[in-house]
């Protein structure tokens, strides 16, 4: 069947002025067996194609720990990430068993609004939706274009897109790799890690690097016991894992304490469980406010699987 590209919703017969009220997120919107990691609070329309949602930053997170004052800004990743399934189910009929797989992410944000303090950690995203494709009436990818403010001061923006799978069509891309629980199977043991520190971490067990030989080179380190970053089976390296991956070596080009306020992000191609996947870094021109910008590559099986151009500033009065 030939892709149909639609610029509406299923809700286009919908006035551009009509509003409905805010209604719960419920974890299974957001494909989290844990609901302690559910960040997402509410969602309503706002009009055609266009959404308010609001989320919740824990003050101590288990994986995403504040650093130097900050909230961690992948937390900001994750709260985006959780936002595309819930309208894929929301807003546009997505079947629960569909497949959503992001194809980039986009996003820069303000250091000076992550500053952590004791009060509640409330946000809001006011998301546009674009460039919407279907196949027959099967919604098959689209783009969300996000600005998010945190305590009523403007955090950010991002930009990604994705595309949604019925689960037939995503069984028959993934050929043997289909199977959760052969993939799980036939996973590497993870290597040793990298020293902790070294790459803005506090603990071992939240390090997603190991060391190599070869300069600027690190492998892939995937621990599928991880409780955040594997908090259900699945049949490939998550998403989130390749932008810590990405994260994590940006902050060994980096001689100074700092975090990451921007990255572009591309997903090439899945990243499997039974190859080594290499981390590659290389230092970029600096963005025109002099910051450091560092792009990571993921390679797995001779093939570019992953890429993100990173930039990192250093963290307030250090």
């Amino acid at each position: 069947m030939t892709a149909v590209f639609q610029q509406g919703s299923v809700q286009e017969s919908r006035s551009l002025e009509v509003r409905t009220p805010a209604l719960a997120v419920h974890q299974s919107h957001v494909h989290k067996r844990n609901g302690a990691e559910v960040l997402l609070s509410t969602w309503r329309m706002l009009g055609a194609d266009t959404y308010a949602v609001t989320a919740h930053w824990p003050r101590e997170h288990a994986f995403y720990h504040p650093a130097h004052g900050l909230h961690d800004p992948l937390l900001l990743c994750e709260t985006v990430r959780q936002s595309v399934p819930l309208l894929s189910h929301v807003a546009y009929g997505v079947p629960f068993g569909h497949q959503q797989a992001w194809e980039h992410l986009r996003f820069a944000l303000n250091a000076g609004a992550l500053v952590a303090t004791t009060a509640p950690a409330e946000l809001e995203l006011r998301i546009t939706c674009s460039d919407i494709v279907r196949r027959g009436t099967r919604l098959a990818a689209l783009t969300m274009a996000v600005d998010i403010t945190l305590n009523g001061q403007r955090l950010g923006t991002a930009t990604t897109r994705f595309n949604n799978q019925p689960r037939a069509v995503y069984q028959r891309l993934r050929g043997r790799y289909a199977d959760v629980d052969l993939a799980r199977e036939r996973a590497l043991t993870p290597g040793p890690a990298v020293p902790a520190e070294r790459v803005a971490r506090v603990r071992e067990k939240d390090v997603v690097l190991s060391p190599t030989d070869i300069p600027n080179r690190w492998q892939l380190r995937v621990d599928l016991t991880h409780p955040v970053l594997f908090d259900h089976p699945v049949d490939h390296a998550p998403g989130m894992l390749l932008l810590e991956a990405a994260r994590q070596a940006a902050h060994t080009m980096s001689a100074r304490p700092s975090t990451v306020v921007a990255m572009d992000a591309e997903f090439i191609r899945y990243t499997e469980f039974d190859e080594p996947c290499w981390v590659w870094t290389d230092s970029l021109p600096s963005d025109e406010q002099g910051r450091r910008r560092v792009l990571v590559t993921l390679e797995q099986s001779g093939r570019r699987v992953f890429s993100a151009d990173v930039t990192l500033e250093s963290a307030p009065g250090l």
